[in-house]
């Protein structure tokens, strides 16, 4: 996916991970190199992952099992810490070109929590080389993103049942 296309795939719908992980095959299929950072989902499926290594490099900064959400107030500032650094290592490797296709996981959730801010977002996605891809995913997508992007995807749920 060297393209050098920011997408953006966000909704309520569950599989905005599991299609950014699809993408992250294919490419690494193609013999190009993917890094995926993920944030604020806790740990639960850290050992699977981890099994694509080395074609895909999944990396996880935040320290508890938890997700972010559950956390209490003193454990989130934890936590915050260790997404900034997630944050300033995205940049790293967008800086030395160490990936075709970077996947940012839940990072728009970054956002809808304050931890970081669209200024904060732009300045990591100005460091990507011309043909690096990038994949933001989260729930929530607001217009500033949206500015920030060359394709959105919505993933909804849609209850097709008639009573």
């Amino acid at each position: 996916m060297g393209d050098g296309l920011i997408q953006v795939y966000s909704g309520e719908g569950h599989g905005k991970s599991a299609t950014a992980l699809g993408r992250a095959i294919q490419t690494a299929g193609m013999g190009e190199d993917v890094v995926i950072i993920n944030f604020l989902k806790g740990n639960q499926s850290d050992e699977f992952l981890k099994r694509m290594e080395p074609e895909i490099k999944i990396f996880r900064f935040e320290k508890s099992a938890e997700e972010f959400s559950q956390l209490s107030e003193e454990r989130k500032q934890e936590e915050i810490h260790n997404i900034r650094n997630g944050l300033n290592f995205a940049k790293k490797v967008l800086t030395t070109g160490e990936c075709d296709l970077l996947i940012l996981d839940e990072v728009l959730g970054l956002i809808d929590n304050g931890i970081i801010d669209i200024e904060d977002l732009r300045h990591i996605l100005e460091a990507k080389g011309e043909d690096v891809g990038i994949i933001l995913t989260g729930i929530r997508l607001n217009d500033a993103v949206c500015r920030l992007a060359d394709e959105i995807f919505q993933i909804e749920a849609v209850d097709c049942k008639t009573d």
